[in-house]
């Protein structure tokens, strides 16, 4: 039995894919700093999944201006510090629209404006410790920006280095199709990546809303939520265990949510679909959770399924899904539809 600070000898090979229509490479799973780092787990235990996961084979860290008002950033940022890794050996994001607790005034330090864009991004790489980002999302669109603004800006902080590509985080497909309008008549660097939710009970906008994209602009996916929050584990089907983050009293405004939304009768269809998919996975010798994980990057637009996790074994029973891949077979893939129930149809071209 391994320790806690020791990876299991057995851990799959990481898998690396192209984000998008780009060169760059990304490991299928990623691991990221939402309700998390900075906020909920304590820095050094935040320290200690960063290396399981880089020593696993993870090269891709997610972190926004938003995630405990900046905290996060600075704690990735002090973790790559500390295991001194090399700049050109890890790929990082952050993403820009709500930075009013990094501000006294919160009129400008939040939304797409170039004045946030390039203020929110300087504030984020100084709370980084980091010259650049690799990647850098709106974190959601802002409507009340011109959208040849928002492209702009993205645009003149790739051109000043402070990012190498852009993209987006739960915009619609026209919105991202707009963007690219704009780019393109701007002579300019479109959005190559969305991140949107994805998972077995989230599939419409992924598997039928952003299906032209890909064919059109080679959009490429680095979903959070695959596990939607732990609910596809199957660990809150008979109540919300006390040792878990939604078993315990928060002011956080998403905690308080998920714990009205486990007395709805949405809820209750949900745990419906999670207990029918538990027969799948004791076929193949496995957890509804790695089960969760490897259907999430079976898609072939995903190219990043980011993760949560406050302790190292999180991480290294996400990556067992890896090895689970070639295990889903099409009958397998088509028995997980009929169990949910919930397969959106895709749109087609009409000419």
């Amino acid at each position: 039995m391994s320790s806690p600070t020791e990876a299991p000898k057995d851990l799959p090979k990481m898998e690396y894919r192209f984000l998008g229509r780009s060169g760059l490479q990304v490991s299928c799973i990623s691991l990221g700093g939402w309700l998390t780092y900075g906020g909920h787990v304590e820095n050094e235990k935040t320290f200690s999944c960063m290396k399981a996961a880089y020593d696993a084979g993870i090269n891709f860290f997610d972190c926004a201006e938003g995630y405990a008002g900046g905290e996060s950033e600075k704690v990735m940022g002090e973790a790559i510090k500390r295991y001194g890794w090399k700049r050109n050996d890890y790929v990082i994001s952050t993403k820009i629209n709500w930075g009013a607790a990094n501000g006294d005034n919160p009129v400008n330090n939040g939304g797409l404006s170039r004045k946030h864009l390039v203020e929110g991004t300087k504030a984020s790489l100084e709370r980084l410790g980091l010259d650049y980002v690799d990647l850098l999302y709106a974190h959601r669109p802002d409507r009340n920006t011109p959208m040849e603004e928002v492209v702009r800006g993205f645009n003149f902080l790739i051109d000043q280095g402070k990012c190498f590509y852009w993209g987006t985080s739960e915009w619609n497909a026209d919105e991202i199709e707009r963007a690219h309008h704009v780019a393109t008549r701007l002579n300019l660097v479109g959005p190559i990546m969305e991140q949107p939710q994805y998972n077995m009970l989230v599939r419409e906008r992924c598997e039928k809303e952003y299906s032209l994209l890909y064919e059109n602009y080679g959009l490429g996916l680095t979903p959070f939520s695959p596990l939607k929050s732990g609910i596809l584990t199957g660990k809150y089907n008979d109540g919300i265990p006390k040792d878990s983050r939604f078993g315990v009293n928060s002011d956080d405004n998403y905690v308080k949510s998920m714990q009205e939304r486990f007395q709805t009768e949405d809820w209750q269809q949900e745990a419906k679909k999670v207990d029918d998919l538990k027969p799948i996975a004791d076929k193949l010798g496995t957890s509804r959770g790695r089960l969760a994980m490897a259907w999430v990057l079976k898609n072939p637009h995903v190219a990043s399924a980011i993760t949560g996790a406050s302790r190292p074994e999180q991480i290294w029973d996400s990556l067992m899904a890896i090895e689970l891949l070639p295990k889903l077979t099409d009958e397998v893939m088509k028995e997980i539809d009929e169990a949910l129930g919930n397969k959106p149809t895709p749109l087609t071209r009409r000419f």
